[in-house]
């Protein structure tokens, strides 16, 4: 997902002050993190260090995902999954109908709005075939081309299934019809490099279908077919490893209490995952959306570094008067910043973890801040809830002191204690870092093998 973003992992951020060279170099807000994505459930780099380090997709998934088994579903599913909206004409190939007229499948065909609610069926040299009634599905046994860019920035991508052009007012939302297997083919390369072990393909194959058929559907469609759901490459994406992988696991689901639920996921942790209430706005609490460890995910990101005038139009509006600090109030378990204040010269805005690490374009919500005349000169420990945990915070509250100084990470968790089994030391990471999305050796962390479970999973609601 079904993250902020996938792929860019080992960012940094460098602004170059203006008089730098002056012996009064002017204020600086200097940032330290962790992490690459939301942080609630899989760590995409964290599955990879698992798998290389002997363990099965389901010891993976127990670890991510505490107190859960996997179960298969009892039927086949198909999905709706939007491509693109907004569009005044849809370009289109390889399809054999629109709607009961037949197609030459070598043409390429353009499908516009009217204004009496058809649809205007045109050759790619516009001219007019004939009007057909919207919604319009286009057809074909073979996969079919969607001209120009996709929302997930697939450009004339090939997809699986058949299309189907839905009118809103003058303009056009362009919905993959799709089994949920195919589906999968073009999701799990998309969010995994297909070069990792087939473990970690495997778990984020199992992943991706437990949140495809656990989500809550949108108006008119099952899922977008990009980030905000799971990014979504259809036939371009398609690799033999993920391919295999999504054979292997063919049906499998990760179940919580007998049902399907939804596995969020993301590219990398930086060392410990979050509880899902102190991430998105409104979550409750979720026993099998809990922080864990996570042995092999130590990305770091940082120092960055930007004038205070540069971060206040960053954060555009949350600043009253002129930018002076921000100040961590409240961190979750792994420690990301749960809420902070945006300190000005003529008020205090308090803002979510989340909310901030977005306006201010980084990574992840797991942060430290401080404002100094000079980089080269930082307050010694500043940074110190940026630094790999050796295990979890108990509660989720923080320091409110000066900014930058968010105090320790208070007492610590035994490690390992994931409810998914025992992890092995943290040393350094053996994984590398996502190049898709993302957003995987003989000891290490182990976590408790799923079983079964005991029959089959009926169809998410």
């Amino acid at each position: 997902m079904v993250g902020w973003r996938h792929g860019a992992t080992g960012f940094v951020l460098l602004a170059v002050l203006a008089g730098a060279q002056s012996a009064q170099a002017a204020p600086v807000l200097v940032i330290d993190g962790a992490g690459d994505g939301h942080g609630v459930g899989m760590s995409q780099t964290g599955a990879d260090g698992l798998a290389l380090h002997g363990n099965s997709a389901r010891q993976i998934l127990t670890h991510y995902y505490t107190g859960t088994t996997v179960g298969r579903l009892a039927s086949t599913h198909t999905l709706t999954v939007l491509l693109q909206s907004g569009l005044r004409s849809v370009v289109f190939s390889g399809a054999t109908r629109a709607d009961t007229r037949l197609l030459r499948q070598q043409a390429t065909y353009i499908a516009t709005t009217t204004a009496n609610g058809e649809i205007a069926l045109e050759s790619e040299h516009g001219r007019l075939l004939s009007y057909l009634p919207a919604p319009l599905a286009i057809t074909s046994a073979t996969p079919i081309t969607f001209d120009g860019a996709a929302s997930s920035g697939v450009i004339d991508g090939r997809f699986r299934g058949s299309l189907r052009l839905i009118l809103h007012g003058r303009h056009l939302d362009v919905v993959n019809r799709v089994g949920l297997e195919s589906y999968l083919r073009g999701v799990v390369a998309a969010e995994s490099p297909s070069t990792w072990p087939l473990a970690e393909l495997e778990a984020q194959a199992i992943a991706a279908r437990s949140y495809a058929v656990a989500s809550a559907p949108q108006q008119g469609f099952d899922l977008y077919g990009d980030t905000r759901s799971q990014e979504y490459g259809g036939v371009g994406a398609e690799a033999p490893s993920s391919d295999a992988a999504v054979a292997a696991t063919i049906g499998e689901v990760v179940t919580y209490a007998g049902k399907p639920v939804v596995t969020y996921y993301f590219a990398s942790s930086g060392g410990a995952t979050e509880s899902v209430q102190n991430v998105f706005a409104g979550a409750s609490p979720e026993p099998y959306l809990r922080g864990v460890l996570d042995p092999y995910d130590a990305t770091r990101f940082g120092p960055i570094t930007m004038t205070l005038h540069e971060a206040q139009a960053r954060l555009k509006g949350l600043v009253r008067g002129t930018l002076e600090s921000i100040v961590v109030t409240q961190r979750g378990v792994s420690p990301r910043v749960v809420s902070a204040n945006v300190v000005g010269s003529q008020g205090t805005t308090t803002v979510s973890g989340a909310a901030l690490a977005d306006a201010l374009g980084l990574q992840s919500a797991w942060d430290c801040f401080t404002v100094s005349s000079s980089s080269a000169r930082l307050a010694a420990g500043w940074d110190r809830a940026c630094a790999r945990p050796a295990g979890l915070r108990p509660g989720s509250t923080g320091s409110t002191g000066s900014t930058g100084s968010t105090g320790s990470t208070g007492s610590t968790a035994p490690t390992g204690s994931t409810g998914g089994g025992t992890v092995g030391p943290s040393g350094s990471s053996g994984a590398t870092e996502p190049t898709g999305p993302s957003g995987g050796g003989a000891s290490g962390a182990k976590g408790s093998t799923a079983a079964s479970a005991g029959g089959t999973v009926g169809p998410s609601g």
